[in-house]
């Protein structure tokens, strides 16, 4: 029995913006099967005020609303970096509008009477999307963090490793010697928790290129 502890409350939760009731019922209860939380939202402009953006999860958003459409909808989320993908429905769907809502960024765009499995499985693969792309902010933040911990001199022995010197060329280029090289190589492979050249490589050699 489901009481409403951690695994509930950590269960990815799906946002659904749409104005008609009878569709926001059977699809928050078709939704639940497959045991996602859902926050159904009538008006747009309120999901927009109140959704919590650090939630993993996705949004489900009607096209055809009244007031704002879900397109200039999409466009604001994406302009405001929010990063749960979206999945678009409509009744009324064309090429045009099809295309526009994937340019603006969305991650699905199904037509109503939307077909369940075909919904599920999108929100299913929109959810694993989403903890992929958030598991790699993490480690880019924890990347970014470390990197911040190395000194002047260790930046500059980490960017002629990652352009492939050797230790005796990083001291030639730095006029210090292989020993010292040694030295800084092995702090900063520490303080960088790299565990090996390809490690190391793969997860900082964009940070030495976006800091010079």
């Amino acid at each position: 029995m489901n009481t409403g502890g951690p695994v509930a409350v950590l269960s990815p939760l799906i946002h659904l913006i749409d104005d008609d009731e009878a569709v926001r019922t059977s699809l928050a209860l078709l939704i639940s099967t497959v045991g996602l939380r859902v926050q159904a939202w009538p008006d747009p402009q309120v999901f927009m005020a109140g959704f919590d953006r650090q939630t993993i999860g996705a949004i489900v958003l009607d096209v055809r609303m009244p007031g704002t459409s879900g397109l200039t909808v999409l466009d604001t989320l994406m302009a405001q970096g929010v990063d749960q993908p979206v999945i678009m429905l409509t009744g009324h769907g064309t090429v045009e509008m099809c295309r526009r809502a994937f340019k603006a960024g969305a991650a699905e765009f199904l037509e109503k009477p939307v077909d369940d499995e075909a919904l599920l499985e999108a929100l299913q693969n929109a959810v694993r999307q989403h903890v992929k792309s958030r598991e790699r902010s993490q480690a880019d933040r924890h990347a970014q963090d470390r990197y911040a911990q190395l000194s002047a001199r260790e930046r500059e022995v980490l960017g002629l490793i990652v352009a492939g010197l050797t230790n005796k060329e990083i001291g030639r280029a730095l006029d210090v010697s292989p020993r010292t090289v040694e030295s800084h190589r092995a702090n900063l492979f520490a303080k960088l928790e790299a565990d090996s050249l390809a490690q190391l490589i793969r997860h900082y050699a964009a940070l030495v290129e976006d800091n010079p």
